[in-house]
């Protein structure tokens, strides 16, 4: 036998609370009745009230309760195979949070257009597990892969370019983060989906990109801003806007870099899809690429589908406390004649 939700078994020591309960409730009334007359007495004369009929009717709200508990944590047993097409792909979104993504040249900026078509395409993704890995000059994995997309959606909403202190774009390390998200001992087809500006300043992710074909894991790359670039700005002490200077005191302007991007995508036989406004094609990469993997990458599969009956012991319950509540707790009524 096996059950469905355990959780409900704390609901158990209600059953020993009502047995108390009805045990000082008996006692009382006898001690109420003890202040009229002795024991002797209420014994000689017709008392209305059975002593035993009261512990039935205890006993049957009892044993009913317990079924229900019995019910709510859904026995199973039984069972019989069902032939289920297993699908899904596992998706791993790498966010850029460098300081350039703060460029205007998306409204409001790259970053919040970014996470604003990250939560599009999880509108249409079915079964499919999706992790988040956000990046500056390092990176590392915000959420784990899940299916529970309510949960990725918390995580998504946090990012912002203050949540990893290191400046810079190191995009071979958040394709590595990336690879090293995957569980080794699954079969699911991978993929990641790096959403940046391409302005890469760390390391080699052409390499990166490599090591991830060895996987036999696909990279999609999404490029943010426009081809001519924007100027990053910063708010001074005062509160007042200001275009960002590097040590040199020069001014720093953010382009998109769309060679690396399509390198990278090309390397492992993904594809490479600019934002030069508020269009994306992830949708359409999704849609037209991602999901077509799905046909191919799993097969049916027959599973052992147990049978719930918590309809049995739910109906116990409900016909012990009918029972119960047509069940008078009087005496039979003696004809002294």
């Amino acid at each position: 036998m096996k059950y469905g939700n355990l959780n409900y078994l704390y609901l158990l020591p209600v059953i020993l609370v009502l047995l108390i309960g009805y045990f000082l409730a008996f006692r009382k009334n006898l001690s109420d009745l003890n202040r009229f007359a002795s024991v002797e007495l209420l014994q000689k004369v017709w008392f209305p009230i059975s002593k035993k009929k009261q512990w039935i009717k205890a006993l049957l709200v009892i044993t009913g309760i317990l079924f229900m508990v019995f019910a709510l944590i859904e026995p199973r047993w039984g069972y019989h195979w069902e032939e289920v097409e297993k699908k899904g792909v596992d998706i791993v979104i790498a966010v850029d949070t460098s300081r350039s993504m703060l460029a205007d040249d998306v409204k409001p900026n790259r970053l919040e257009v970014a996470k604003r078509e990250v939560e599009d395409l999880l509108n249409i993704l079915e079964g499919d597990r999706v992790s988040l890995v956000v990046f500056s000059g390092t990176a590392f994995t915000y959420c784990p892969l899940t299916s529970d997309y309510g949960a990725f959606r918390l995580f998504l909403n946090d990012v912002n370019t203050n949540i990893i202190p290191l400046g810079g774009t190191a995009l071979a390390e958040a394709i590595e983060r990336g690879i090293d998200t995957f569980e080794a001992s699954s079969k699911n087809h991978k993929v990641i989906i790096l959403i940046t500006d391409g302005e890469n300043h760390e390391d080699d992710p052409l390499k990166a990109a490599a090591k991830a074909k060895e996987r036999g894991i696909v990279i999609y790359t999404v490029g943010v801003g426009k081809r001519d670039g924007s100027y990053l700005k910063v708010k001074d002490e005062s509160g007042n806007e200001v275009l960002f200077k590097d040590r040199q005191g020069q001014v720093i302007k953010s382009r998109l870099d769309e060679i690396t991007l399509n390198k990278i995508a090309l390397e492992t036989g993904g594809l490479y899809t600019p934002a030069y406004g508020t269009k994306w094609g992830l949708e359409k990469i999704y849609r037209e690429s991602i999901a077509k993997i799905e046909d191919i990458a799993y097969k049916t599969q027959h599973v052992k589908r147990y049978v719930n009956r918590y309809q049995i012991p739910l109906f116990i319950a409900l016909a012990l406390i009918s029972v119960e509540s047509f069940l008078t707790n009087k005496k039979k009524a003696i004809n002294p004649g």
